[in-house]
């Protein structure tokens, strides 16, 4: 069998070993062809260059220099708006339902910027610690020309909360706050009494919690990512009693009530089967706690994780409006059955909105030719970032695509199999595993690498003392700073 499955017809043509896909088969998709892997205002220029936001890339980078995170921001809006638009007619109460609503996920990436912006959009923010929850009070606050945002759009998520954590929640009457393990309502009943002594709740006022639940449902891609089996850190199991016995905890505590019960399977989620079974779980616990106490908690939230296409291959993810459409008919049916009147649905998206919203632009700085063995070789294409700025791949084993951004590359020139890579000292410095990028690719030209607005700089490091790259934001051929770049300064000030 021969070793060679496929050869570009260029001058630096490149074989693909054995096993690997066809030559052309990981060519990065143009937004033309693949819209739901850029910004809705991605496209190319007369001149050839990527522009987004109005912005082409060589404008961009003249004010904020490779490597960085580009936002669209009329897309962000534009997906947070049509998250908020679809939960609220599904659940509308003029079909039966009693409402629903959507909180963005702020751990795919957080700014008091991005926050407000998803607030303007009809948005709630989901915060997963204490410092995503102070951006996520700040965005509250209007100006001049903006209202004021009340509290109860706001939510407090994570494990290991601690007492001052649910306390700063409690205080703040936040709309969701999410308790994951008995200890935390030990915490919140001891925040509601200091609460009341100080005089910032009323004598006979409650604090309203959710529980979450390990429904044993789970679904989405790396194991990592994967939070509903039994044997991981989240949530309290339906199965082994213990997301009943914490239900009973509050619902017998006088300090407490129980708000709602909350779900949340995995990540990059591809099918809705996941959701919908996990909502029937959840339901049918509502209705059992129902019966036996005869409260019925008047809210359910159903998580997050619905998935986006990263690359060429993978197939359009599920829309917003088709996931909502099958919760509510889930709802509708287990409701109907139970005799229950249903609940408010809430769900969390973050990836799906942030997402696509953002694409890191990164200057080429080196080309490697590493032979292979029987004819194959591999280019390998240096950039000026690395997993410093996207650690997916290498903590996931993520996949990405990469285009060159600041020309149209001939086609006279064919393709090679090439692996992006980053400047970092560790062979699982990868950006881009396996791109067919073109056979004329040159230092200097410039890669925009889709799809990298949740996650990439939310989880971003100081690896090898790299500075963090900015976000910055692009609309209507304008631009600025939703995060300006990390500098050596910022770090050495750091230094006790």
């Amino acid at each position: 069998m021969s070793a060679v499955s496929a050869a570009s017809t260029g001058p630096q043509a490149l074989s693909v070993p054995a096993g690997e896909a066809p030559l052309g088969d990981l060519a990065c998709p143009e937004p033309a062809d693949r819209p739901d892997l850029w910004p809705t205002t991605a496209r190319r220029t007369g001149d050839g260059e990527l522009e987004i936001g109005g912005r082409a890339v060589s404008a961009i980078l003249k004010q904020a220099p490779a490597p960085v995170y580009v936002m669209d921001e009329a897309d962000f809006r534009g997906r947070a708006a049509t998250w908020a638009a679809t939960m609220a007619e599904e659940f509308w109460e003029g079909y039966g339902m009693r409402g629903g609503g959507a909180f963005y996920a702020g751990k795919a990436f957080l700014t008091t910027r991005v926050a407000r912006i998803a607030l303007e959009e009809g948005l709630g923010i989901d915060t997963a610690s204490r410092v995503e929850l102070a951006v996520g009070l700040a965005a509250l606050k209007g100006d001049d020309d903006a209202p004021d945002f009340p509290p109860s759009r706001l939510g407090l998520h994570g494990n290991g909360k601690t007492e001052a954590e649910v306390g700063v929640a409690l205080a703040h009457r936040l709309g969701h706050v999410v308790i994951d393990s008995p200890e935390e309502i030990d915490h919140a009943v001891a925040a509601v009494r200091r609460l009341r002594t100080e005089g910032i709740y009323a004598p006979d006022e409650r604090a309203a919690l959710m529980v979450r639940l390990t429904t044993g449902i789970h679904a989405g891609g790396h194991e990592f990512i994967s939070t509903a089996h039994e044997d991981q850190k989240f949530g309290l199991s339906i199965h082994s009693g213990a997301a009943r016995a914490a239900i009973d905890a509050i619902i017998a505590a006088p300090e407490l009530e129980l708000r709602g019960l909350h779900s949340h399977i995995g990540s990059q989620i591809a099918d809705p089967a996941g959701f919908e079974a996990a909502a029937e779980a959840v339901l049918r616990l509502r209705h059992e706690v129902a019966a036996d106490t005869g409260w019925l908690c008047p809210e359910i939230d159903l998580g997050g994780g619905l998935g986006i296409a990263y690359t060429g291959a993978d197939a359009p993810a599920p829309s917003p409006a088709t996931l909502a459409r099958a919760l509510a008919g889930v709802v509708r049916r287990v409701c109907e059955e139970l005799g229950d009147e249903p609940p408010y649905v809430s769900v969390e998206p973050g990836r799906s909105i942030a997402g696509p919203s953002q694409v890191t632009l990164y200057t080429v700085t080196g080309l490697k030719r590493v032979e292979l063995g029987e004819g194959t070789a591999r280019l390998y294409v240096s950039v000026d970032g690395g997993m410093s700025d996207n650690l997916r791949p290498a903590l996931y084993g993520a996949a990405y695509t990469a285009l060159v951004a600041n020309r149209l590359p001939d086609p006279q020139a064919g393709l090679v199999r090439s692996r992006v890579v980053g400047k970092h000292c560790e062979s699982g410095d990868i950006v881009v595993r396996d791109v067919d990028l073109p056979a004329d690719l040159a230092i200097g030209d410039v890669l925009a690498v889709p799809a990298t607005g949740a996650y990439g700089r939310s989880m971003a490091m100081n690896y090898n003392l790299f500075t963090r790259p900015g976000v910055a934001w692009v609309r209507e051929g304008e631009q600025g700073w939703v995060l300006r770049p990390e500098t050596v300064e910022d770090l050495l000030r750091l230094e006790g």
